[in-house]
Order: C-alpha cells, then sequence, then structure tokens
C-alpha cells in the first residue's frame, strides 16, 4: 500500500535537489541518474526508526557498491519535529548518528579506508563499513541550501570523493558549488573547508562552530588496524 504522505515528502525532496538555484552539483548529478534513495521516518527525537533506518542504509551500500556509475546518495528524512531550531537539530542529529553507530558496531567492522576519530581529516562515518559524509538538513538552517521544509539527513559515500580527487574532478566541482553557494545565499559556507583538510562533522549539521568544539559522538567500533586510501 502507498503512504501518500510519504511519497509526497520524498517528491519534495527530489524537487528540493532539482531547484535550479540549488549548489550542489554532485545532489543534482545523483538526481538525474535516479539515485538517490529516500526513506521517510517519523520524529527525529524518537529511536523507534533506528533499525528501519539502518536497513534502508544497508540496503543502499550494497546498491552501492554494486553500481557502476558515480554519485549516489541517500536521504533519510524525518516527519517532525517541523521547525527545530539550528541547536535543537543538532542535538537530534548527533543522537541518532549516535544510536546508528552504536547499532552498526555490534554488526560490522569500521571502515578500514577511513579515521573513526572524529577530530581526524581522514574521518568518516562509517555503516556496514562503509564510510560516508553526512549532511543536516531542516527548514530554519543558517544556510539557505540547507533549508529544506523537513528535518533530514543526507549520507554521500565518502569514497567518491576520494575517486574525484583522484581524478583530478574534485577541485572542478568544488569551485562550481562555492560560486553556485555565493550566488544562492550570498556568502560561502564559513565551515567550507577543502575535502580531507578538516573533519567533515564540522559541516554536518551546518551550523557554525568555535575553535573550542568537540564532536559529541563516541565510537562503540573498534579502532580499524590501519586506514589508506582507496
Amino acid at each position: 500500500m502507498v503512504d501518500i504522505e510519504n511519497e509526497y515528502i520524498i517528491d519534495a525532496y527530489e524537487s528540493f535537489l532539482g531547484n535550479k538555484a540549488f549548489p550542489c552539483v554532485a545532489a543534482k548529478a545523483a538526481l538525474a541518474k535516479e539515485q538517490v534513495q529516500c526513506f521517510v521516518a517519523d520524529h527525529m527525537a524518537c529511536p523507534k526508526d533506528d533499525t528501519a533506518i539502518l536497513q534502508f542504509l544497508y540496503a543502499f551500500v550494497d546498491r552501492y557498491r554494486e553500481a557502476t556509475t558515480s554519485f549516489h546518495s541517500a536521504a533519510v528524512v524525518f516527519k517532525g519535529p517541523e521547525a527545530p531550531g539550528e541547536e535543537a537539530f543538532e542535538v537530534l542529529l548527533w543522537q541518532r548518528l549516535q544510536m546508528l553507530i552504536d547499532l552498526d558496531a555490534a554488526l560490522h567492522l569500521y571502515d578500514h579506508r577511513v579515521s573513526n576519530d572524529s577530530s581526524s581529516p581522514e574521518f568518516g562515518f562509517s555503516l556496514k563499513g562503509e564510510a560516508f559524509f553526512v549532511i543536516g538538513l531542516h527548514p530554519r538552517s543558517c544556510r539557505p541550501a540547507r533549508q529544506f521544509a523537513y528535518p533530514a539527513l543526507v549520507f554521500n559515500p565518502h569514497a567518491e570523493f576520494e575517486k574525484l580527487r583522484a581524478t583530478q574532478s574534485y577541485e572542478k566541482m568544488k569551485d562550481i558549488v562555492r560560486k553556485k553557494d555565493i550566488a544562492y545565499s550570498g556568502f560561502v559556507n564559513p565551515m567550507l573547508t577543502d575535502f580531507g583538510t578538516a573533519s567533515d562533522v564540522y559541516q554536518y549539521s551546518g551550523r557554525q562552530y568555535g575553535d573550542d568544539w568537540q564532536c559529541p559522538l563516541k565510537m562503540s567500533h573498534a579502532r580499524p588496524p590501519h586506514h589508506s586510501a582507496p
């Protein structure tokens, strides 16, 4: 049976990505190739959907690993809260990510290609042995490009950024995105850093942090014995 509300939310998310002014060209490429997967959960503060979210992301990992094309993305969109403030959204973001990584630690090893130290420039958020770069969206974000109508967590495979960097495509894409973001938002994201020069966690929530901020994630996985670029 089709859930009409869920279909509406998924359509709204795809329309958000498809907006001509939306700056992320990688997300647009994933949408054009029909490689954006969506899961609609209930309230972001409630843990009841955590297992279902994890299974959705595991299925996404399986499809991604079998794919021969680039640009894949998985979005978990929450029906509530309707319009959390930035601090409230950030608390919920780390709660959900902590629960996911705790569940995953009982089943899988950490992706050996990245660090599990959230302060490391080589950090990646690992599920089923696949590292992700996570982006938070919500209607009251300070970044216009992140102001989606619902709270959402978007999981982008870390290895795709490494592939872009290895083929010298990353710099070109980065410049395009930054120019589009300035046009869309009026100024560049102050938390934006070049891939691999600082931990990605500073960009997860969209908030601007001071130098004393520390990521609240507590890693449940054993530390990988080593990591290296794919």
